[in-house]
């Protein structure tokens, strides 16, 4: 698999199919600081991100949300002193496609670029 943060995000519609178990075996591993939860029945990634002040999970979240928007593929952001947790699903299918990973995978890189 190439690197997940270069691929592209697919379009996405409501009767896009789930990634299956073994696919998010794989894209897993590719993105090990994220974990699979369930929410309102809903698998989402959720990863929490931590920082040293409020301006600098600011300043994350803030690009974390241009990512998004460049995609159209809006995550769950909850800003925090300290921390900023992060969680991707397609609200489109109730749950988790590639373009999850993908995102996933980019908030990462993001990530490593404030450090």
């Amino acid at each position: 698999m190439s690197d997940l943060k270069q691929q592209a995000c697919e379009a996405c519609s409501a009767d896009a199919p789930q990634v299956t178990e073994g696919e998010k075996a794989e894209l897993l591993n590719s993105i090990p600081d994220w974990e699979i939860v369930e929410l309102d029945g809903e698998e989402q990634l959720r990863r929490v991100f931590k920082f040293r002040n409020f301006v600098q999970a600011q300043a994350f979240t803030n690009k974390v949300a241009d990512l998004a928007e460049e995609e159209n593929h809006h995550p769950a952001i909850l800003l925090e002193w300290g921390k900023a947790t992060v969680r991707w699903w397609t609200h489109k299918i109730g749950g988790l496609h590639k373009n999850d990973f993908v995102m996933a995978a980019r908030t990462d890189d993001a990530y490593q670029n404030m450090q």
